[in-house]
């Protein structure tokens, strides 16, 4: 850009500092009457802002239970914020320092495709024997279409309990969008593939014969993160090729043949507990997730080697900055406040409600 000047690293890193230094001043100010979210794959210096650090799972739950803060300012993105402001008291404000920061995979799946997708299905085998899962990487709008269905949110740390959940009120399970995460769940509960199909919505129902919806007992959306659909068994082999005794650990909507591979999958705050809990000085893990949490581990854990399987970034994640948070809350009686659409609001809250309440 014509006239821009370049900032060195130097000053890069007096600016984070400045930034963070001052995010402080300002939360000490509001004191308990503000409360920071900060998701694992946030960058470093925004983490570190967090009052409460988690997966999304973890930081929905603490919107929900906060007491005493009136004001909630979450680091993540857009489907997080929503779910956040839906679950949180008529008293609270939750408040987005970045509301461009979207997600690809839940704009894999919309309204007018899942409405249809289940009319077609519901041509085929009674509605009521089956549950509708909505991944958490989702719009508000999903979440309340399974609420009014008596269905329930999924995140990657609960999906196993979730499972069982719908498994004790249907037969069957409609998954969306996240095609990896219901398959390498579906996979760990023992269920055959026979019993496992993929869903298309711009197909008509969904490009399966009639016998195999009867035959399915779990029903996956065509969708997927491509954060973590990058990484691949020839990057594991390289990873223990380069360093051996290395454990491998990746994110359950990795594919399955990665999952399979690997030592270990589990969700973000899984992979956070391995490398705090599980290691110690000396070890080796190669993560196969997002980078800016994989490099935070790195930092936070000098005395093991933490490295990514290939570097992945989510560039939503990376939209928000310390300059991002610290103008949100210096300017936060003006900031735009981010509000649940009533319509959907009511039905987004049972679903999320019976997520919270199956997972404990």
């Amino acid at each position: 850009m014509a006239g821009a000047v370049m900032q060195s690293p130097i000053q890069l890193e007096q600016n984070e500092a400045e930034n963070i230094e001052r995010i402080r001043e300002l939360k000490r100010a509001r004191g308990d009457s503000l409360i920071i979210l900060a998701h694992h794959y946030q960058r470093l210096g925004v983490h570190r802002c967090g009052d409460v650090t988690g997966d999304s799972y973890q930081l929905c739950k603490a919107a929900a239970s906060t007491q005493k803060a009136r004001h909630i300012v979450f680091c993540g993105v857009r489907f997080m914020v929503t779910s956040a402001a839906t679950l949180c008291r008529d008293d609270q404000v939750v408040y987005h320092p970045d509301r461009n920061a979207g997600c690809p995979m839940a704009d894999m799946a919309n309204l007018p495709q899942v409405t249809t997708s289940w009319l077609e299905l519901s041509q085929v085998v009674q509605a009521s024997r089956v549950v509708p899962v909505v991944y958490m990487n989702s719009d508000l709008d999903l979440k309340a279409f399974c609420g009014e269905r008596g269905g329930i949110v999924c995140t990657s740390s609960n999906a196993s309990k979730v499972f069982d959940w719908c498994f004790a009120r249907g037969e069957k399970i409609f998954f969306f969008p996240d095609e990896h995460l219901g398959r390498n769940t579906a996979n760990a509960k023992g269920i055959p593939r026979s019993q496992i199909v993929l869903w298309d919505p711009k197909q008509p129902f969904g490009g399966l014969s009639p016998q195999q919806i009867r035959d399915a007992r779990v029903i996956l959306w065509k969708g997927y993160c491509h954060v973590h659909t990058r990484f691949s068994l020839e990057m594991i082999a390289k990873a223990r090729a380069e360093h051996p005794g290395i454990k491998v650990v990746v994110h359950p909507e990795c594919h399955e043949d990665v999952v399979a591979a690997a030592d270990f999958s589990g969700s973000t705050g899984f992979i956070q507990d391995y490398v705090r809990k599980q290691m110690k000085a000396g070890d080796k893990v190669a993560i196969g997730t997002e980078v800016n949490m994989i490099h935070r581990l790195a930092v936070e854990h000098p005395d093991r080697l933490v490295i990514p399987l290939v570097r992945s970034l989510c560039p939503n994640m990376f939209k928000i900055s310390t300059q991002d948070l610290r103008d949100c809350l210096e300017n936060l009686d003006s900031w735009e406040a981010v509000k649940a659409d009533p319509r959907e609001k009511q039905h987004a809250k049972v679903a999320l409600d019976n997520m919270l309440a199956c997972t404990g």
